[in-house]
């Protein structure tokens, strides 16, 4: 009987819930709950639908890691804020103060946390994954860069995207993952990380190679097998033009450096705040689940996630 480990992208969820509810949404003393409403509800429906056994929920240390940021030096740039003698995330101000709230209620209500020093949350779960050999894993992010960690083997890995919002929410696994992009399904995780080097991705500072877009970089992929072939490819190939080879041969240095920035950590020394991750079928300190409630004015939001906790509860192991 295997169950299933539900690991949560917690910046993904609190920033997609920031800007889908409005800063009205406040506590008695004026502070904006609307990123704790909707962190709450957003986790409550997932729960409630996809009913896990375990759960994590997954947070950056460092958002810009250093390693990353010295094999390629735009690697996040246009987000970094100054913040006195250092550079931060850029974080509007009506969030920050609400992080620790969120962070608060998931000790109360006996939530796992993890996170790895120096590392993103993106490496934290790609750690988590590669040490699952019991249970199937979904993984909640609205980070398409975690498309390679979808898996059939040892156990069976899922990203469940959610950067559309719950209502549009999209389930990849290795054969889903390779239709939508037109990549080899036996590696389709792998292959779109190095479609992704390829191609590029603007928001998080990587310049992709000139001239090779999207479907012409998975199609590379897919013909040659893998970005090693692709870039090993003899003169003599007519799957390469003359042009893709001369702009190939021009950003080898980003290649060599983008790789690394892509691909996430699997080795990551994580940090849990609880040993045991099975999900709760009740807060661990109800008392102050009750106190932040109030407090912070959260109402039915609060009320939501400790029902799908109790419900989800109910239901047995899978096979």
């Amino acid at each position: 009987m295997t169950g299933r480990v539900m690991v949560v992208d917690a910046a993904g969820l609190w920033f997609r819930s920031y800007y889908a509810l409005p800063e009205s949404l406040t506590a008695a003393d004026g502070t904006p709950v609307n990123a704790v409403r909707g962190f709450c509800d957003m986790l409550a429906r997932l729960i409630t639908d996809r009913r896990p056994t375990r759960l994590v929920v997954c947070l950056d240390d460092d958002w810009r890691p250093r390693f990353r940021v010295a094999a390629l030096p735009s690697y996040k740039a246009h987000r970094v804020a100054e913040a006195g003698d250092g550079a931060a995330e850029e974080v509007p101000d009506a969030l920050g103060p609400q992080i620790p709230i969120v962070l608060e209620l998931l000790r109360a209500l006996g939530l796992t946390t993890a996170e790895a020093e120096g590392l993103e949350a993106d490496d934290v779960l790609g750690t988590l994954v590669e040490r699952e050999h019991h249970d199937d894993v979904e993984v909640i992010t609205g980070d398409r860069d975690l498309f390679q960690l979808v898996r059939d083997e040892p156990t069976r890995t899922r990203v469940v995207y959610v950067g559309a919002g719950l209502s549009k929410v999209q389930d990849y696994g290795p054969a889903e993952l390779a239709e939508r992009y037109d990549l080899p399904v036996e590696r389709a995780g792998a292959a779109y990380a190095e479609m992704a080097v390829l191609r590029g991705d603007p928001s998080d500072g990587l310049p992709g190679v000139a001239g090779i877009g999207e479907k012409t970089a998975a199609k590379l992929i897919t013909q040659f097998g893998s970005l090693e072939a692709v870039l090993a490819a003899e003169a003599g190939d007519r799957r390469l033009t003359a042009r893709q080879r001369t702009k190939l041969a021009e950003a080898d240095d980003y290649l060599t450096a983008a790789t690394e920035v892509v691909r996430v950590v699997r080795d990551a020394n994580v940090v849990r705040d609880h040993s045991d991750d099975h999900l709760p079928d009740s807060p661990a300190a109800p008392d102050r689940v009750a106190a932040l409630r109030e407090h912070w004015n959260l109402g039915r939001s609060v009320d939501r996630l400790v029902t799908a906790l109790r419900t989800a509860a109910d239901v047995p192991s899978r096979e």
